[in-house]
């Protein structure tokens, strides 16, 4: 497995698949899932012509585990690490969940001039429900800001069922397995602390790179309205929400996912030829 070694001397792997020539997708899971969570998009994206690139961030995957030392400045600079050590430019950047605010967390810091697109897969980019943005995390609010992620990421209670998801649940089972079952440790809480409480509005809002926000209609974790409303933010912000699909948007619906998906990337960041 190839690595990519970080300004402070983290590993962090990476596999590669498709046309070494190609534009660049760069693909970010979410909190504690793997660059395997992706499985359902390498050979789609691959097929279309793109250089596509799944990373594990720090703690997560194959990656180094620091036990201490992860919030979302650290995950935006190891994608950094990432795009300047394989010396990409033209990027597409997909991110799901926590992946899609690592996004942000990297253009905060180092700008959008390496990226041609940005696609946002079910991630608000505020999770603290406020007067001002009610496209949160079911039940986080002000009263509870401080503790509402203190031990695990609650169960709100909506979306599908696990017993009524079907072919979506075994698609996220064959991917996911027992990934979120397992004791957070301290340094993952602070890491979800940290994800929780950001908000990364005014970034999106400054940022010129064309970017595509999708959202799961059933999303167990915030309305699928989030979409929509950060795409109004962005000076080139589009929305899509997928029809019968949870949080794991790309894995409980590929096939809608990667059509809709590569059919946006076809008019704004096509394949090269």
């Amino acid at each position: 497995m190839p690595t990519v070694i970080a300004d402070d001397g983290v590993r962090l792997d990476y596999t590669e698949h498709g046309d070494p020539s190609g534009r660049p997708v760069v693909l970010l899971a979410g909190f504690k899932a793997a660059a395997t969570s992706w499985r359902y998009q390498l050979a789609p994206f691959s097929a279309a012509g793109y250089r596509v690139i799944a990373v594990d961030v720090r703690g997560h995957g194959a990656s180094e585990r620091p036990a201490s030392g992860v919030d979302m400045a650290r995950r935006g600079r190891d994608v950094h690490d990432v795009l300047t050590a394989l010396d990409l430019t033209d990027v597409v950047l997909i991110g799901g969940s926590m992946g899609g605010n690592t996004i942000w967390s990297y253009v905060e810091q180092f700008g959008s001039v390496a990226l041609s697109a940005i696609v946002i897969v079910d991630q608000t980019p505020k999770m603290l429900n406020t007067a001002d943005w009610t496209h949160g995390f079911y039940g986080y609010d002000e009263s509870n800001v401080d503790t509402f992620f203190a031990t695990s990421v609650p169960d709100t209670g909506r979306g599908t069922p696990m017993w009524r998801r079907g072919m979506r649940l075994v698609r996220l089972l064959r991917v996911l397995g027992s990934a979120g079952e397992r004791e957070l440790t301290p340094g993952e809480l602070t890491l979800l602390h940290d994800h929780a409480t950001r908000d990364w509005r005014a970034v999106i809002a400054r940022t010129e790179t064309p970017v595509l926000f999708v959202a799961g209609e059933q999303s167990e974790l915030w309305p699928s309205t989030h979409a929509r409303a950060s795409a109004a933010l962005a000076p080139r912000g589009r929305a899509a929400v997928i029809r019968n699909d949870g949080h794991g948007a790309n894995l409980e619906q590929p096939a809608a996912f990667n059509r809709g998906v590569l059919d946006y990337l076809a008019e704004v960041a096509p394949p090269r030829r």
